[in-house]
């Protein structure tokens, strides 16, 4: 990881464009010749023709290759983005996934037409309810934002059931951002609970905010800052006997798998991140899958339709007829190749390698933790689970060098940076999540990286300020870029 590469400036398409050149060469046509006039109507017909580019095949295929390496992603660098989970997935779940008889299937054909991808789903829900705890799950939600609305549309439908219309509901200050959102859109309103020196929930915070119109405690466990809550039990005793549910939020789910099921630890309604845990390519805005599972006394409220398996024949088939249920939440039955995915992912990892996941995962993270804690600050000093939460408050004190300015000179080193300023409790966050999936080389030229960016921020800091310098652009205003984005190209413009 050695800051070498060279500014790139790709051209654009119309720049490589000559007349007469041609990408691609059409058979004859098979059937009678009609002019588009007798198509289509003339005010929708061009004047002109469309000015596009005129590029031979080859042109167009080193311009599109170079123009995606460009881009930093996993399978060109390490990725140690904390809460998300951005692991190597490998190809053959890929593979697996683009199966025709999977990206063939209509989503309307009749179930008889449709048995092997119902098995799919009957196997993956029970795969997953294993892994949690759970009695059953659906697999509809399309992301994991999307679980926590059906989480949390469960929840309420269940006090609503038994009479009672509750609407409190209680978040961590370390909560994931998409919690108090997920809950105000779902009726509630939300209060915050405070962490202890520990990294935990503050249990004495938490008694004072309990009373009858809690509906449901969201938590995250490991949570933001890595770390497993040590009261867990003694939370979900509080919860329950205020008469509200202890929601998981799933996306920390790669720290705890074989290790630790959700259920046995008291949650009455788990999500789970497939696009994270479960081998689907992560980030880019989808796809994702979020699927919710609930506990046996939530099991009549899950969303319609459910994969069911008659005994009697063998066969699959969906079940509507579910009275009590919140309804249906996307069209047909969530991101069918994500769940390919997911179940491949788990078939051939079995409930060892599962395990195996985990403990490598927390592994890599306490090592790293452990190497760097002497060149950042450690704001809490206990062995973490598959990330950490590191602190520039020391660099910044010293030099004014930020979290930014540390996650933009990893960029010259070839790594994508951590996520930085959160969980907001922490000043100065660099959130690393390693994952299971880096090698200890990879692991240790990371460190190398960071070691020397503290140096750099101790002997020249302003040249930290300016970062990143090898990269295809260099720093830009956040804030400008998002709410006045620029995206004309000028010749000769560096970054343009």
């Amino acid at each position: 990881m050695n800051p070498t590469n060279p500014r790139h400036t790709e051209p654009l398409i119309f720049e490589l464009s000559a007349p007469g050149r041609s990408t691609y060469s059409l058979p004859p046509v098979e059937v009678p010749e009609r002019p588009l006039a007798e198509l289509i109507p003339e005010d929708l017909l061009r004047k002109e023709p469309a000015a596009l580019p005129e590029v031979p095949e080859v042109d167009v295929i080193r311009h599109f290759t170079r123009l995606s390496q460009l881009n930093h992603g996993v399978d060109t660098g390490f990725y140690p983005l904390g809460s998300c989970t951005m692991k190597y997935n490998p190809k053959v779940n890929e593979a697996l996934a683009r199966l025709p008889g999977f990206t063939g299937l209509h989503p309307m054909k009749p179930p008889e037409l449709t048995q092997g991808a119902l098995e799919l789903m009957w196997r993956l829900e029970r795969y997953l309810c294993e892994i949690g705890g759970l009695a059953r799950v659906t697999l509809q939600p399309a992301a994991g934002a999307h679980g926590e609305f059906t989480g949390l549309q469960i929840i309420r439908a269940y006090h609503l059931d038994r009479g009672e219309d509750r609407r409190k509901v209680i978040v961590p200050d370390s909560a994931h951002g998409t919690n108090p959102a997920t809950a105000a859109m779902c009726g509630c309103f939300v209060v915050s609970v405070p962490s202890d020196d520990r990294g935990g929930v503050d249990i004495a915070a938490l008694e004072k905010l309990l009373d009858d119109n809690v509906a449901a405690f969201m938590l995250t466990n490991p949570n933001t800052l890595g770390l497993f809550d040590e009261n867990i039990d003694k939370i979900a005793r509080l919860v329950h006997d205020a008469g509200g549910l202890l929601y998981y939020d799933g996306a920390n789910a790669n720290a705890i798998m074989g290790w630790a099921r959700p259920a046995d630890t008291g949650f009455d309604v788990v999500h789970f991140n497939l696009h994270k845990t479960f081998s689907t390519p992560h980030g880019g805005g989808g796809p994702g899958s979020g699927p919710v599972g609930v506990t046996e006394t939530l099991v009549p409220y899950l969303p319609v339709p459910m994969v069911e398996r008659d005994e009697a024949t063998g066969r699959y088939y969906l079940d509507w007829n579910r009275p009590k249920s919140i309804g249906k939440l996307m069209a047909f039955y969530g991101n069918f190749g994500v769940l390919v995915r997911a179940y491949a992912y788990i078939r051939a990892h079995g409930p060892d390698g599962l395990k195996q996941v985990s403990e490598d995962a927390v592994l890599s993270a306490n090592y790293l933790m452990r190497k760097l804690q002497p060149y950042y600050d450690l704001p809490y000093d206990r062995a973490c689970m598959h990330e950490f939460v590191l602190s520039a408050r020391r660099q910044k004190q010293k030099t004014g060098v930020r979290a930014l300015d540390i996650a933009k000179a990893l960029l010259d080193y070839g790594v994508h940076p951590p996520t930085i300023y959160f969980p907001l409790i922490v000043e100065e966050a660099l959130m690393v999540e390693p994952t299971e999936t880096e090698t200890l080389e990879t692991l240790d030229a990371f460190v190398g990286a960071m070691v020397e960016i503290a140096r750099q921020a101790e002997g020249n800091p302003d040249a930290l300020k300016g970062a990143p310098y090898t990269t295809p652009v260099g720093r830009l205003d956040e804030a400008r870029a998002a709410r006045q984005p620029d995206v004309r190209w000028r010749p000769g413009k560096e970054g343009a």
